[in-house]
C-alpha cells in the first residue's frame, strides 16, 4: 500500500496562497503571490529534489493541477529533478468540473474523496504525493488520508490569503520525523500522522 505524502509551503501565519508567483492565485483580492522566491536557496532546492527523487504518483488539487499544468509540461528536459517526473508519471486531480485534462497521464479523481483515495494508495507502490493544493490537503486531513506532512514554514507574515488550518479542522496528533532549517530560515519540518491529540492538566508537585 502506498503512503500519502503531502508537502505543503506556508507562512509564519499559516497562509499557503500563492507562493509561486505574483499572478498564480488571486483569489480575494491576494496581492502577495510569490512570497517564497527570496527564499529559494541551495538548502530549500535540495530538500525539493529529494522530495521529488521519491514519487510514485501524484495526486492533486484542481487549483494546483492548472497552475503545473500550464508550466512543467513546458520543460522537456527529462533530466530535470522535478518536470521529468512530473510529466512523466501518473497524475491524479481531484476535481468534479475537470472532464478532459490535456497534461498526458491525467486521471481524474470526481467521486467520493475518501472511497477513491484510499483505493488509490492502495494500488500505489510507493509515495502518492501531494503538492501544494492546501484545500485538498484539509479534506486529506480530515478523512485520516494522510501519512506524512512535510511543512515549509517561511519567515514572512502575510496577513491575509487562503490558510491552511482553519476553524473547524479536525483534531488531530502528529510525531515529529525529522527537521532542518535553510540557510535562508525556511523551517522544514516532517510529521507523520498520529490520530487524534492527547489531553492532561498541570498540577502542584506533590506536597505543596
Amino acid at each position: 500500500m502506498g503512503k500519502l505524502v503531502s508537502t505543503l509551503f506556508v507562512t509564519l501565519d499559516g497562509v499557503y496562497q500563492a507562493p509561486g508567483g505574483t499572478e498564480e492565485d488571486t483569489r480575494g483580492g491576494f496581492e502577495q503571490g510569490g512570497w517564497v522566491f527570496p527564499y529559494a536557496d541551495d538548502d530549500f532546492g535540495r530538500f525539493i529534489g529529494e522530495v521529488f527523487a521519491r514519487p510514485a504518483a501524484f495526486l492533486l488539487g484542481r487549483r494546483t493541477y492548472d497552475i503545473f499544468a500550464s508550466f512543467w509540461p513546458k520543460v522537456t528536459d527529462p533530466a530535470d529533478p522535478v518536470a521529468g517526473k512530473l510529466n512523466a508519471l501518473p497524475k491524479y486531480v481531484a476535481s468534479s468540473t475537470l472532464t478532459d485534462p490535456e497534461w498526458a497521464g491525467t486521471s481524474v479523481i470526481s467521486g467520493d474523496l475518501g472511497k477513491e483515495v484510499t483505493a488509490l494508495k492502495e494500488r500505489t507502490d510507493g509515495e502518492l504525493q501531494v503538492h501544494g493544493s492546501g484545500a485538498l490537503v484539509r479534506s486529506l486531513l480530515a478523512l485520516g488520508l494522510v501519512d506524512t506532512l512535510h511543512l515549509l514554514t517561511f519567515p514572512v507574515v502575510l496577513g491575509a490569503g487562503h490558510r491552511l488550518f482553519t476553524e473547524g479542522a479536525v483534531p488531530t496528533r502528529f510525531t515529529h520525523a525529522g527537521g532542518q532549517a535553510t540557510g535562508s530560515g525556511v523551517a522544514i519540518n516532517s510529521y507523520d500522522l498520529a490520530g487524534s491529540p492527547e489531553y492532561g492538566t498541570f498540577g502542584l508537585p506533590e506536597g505543596e
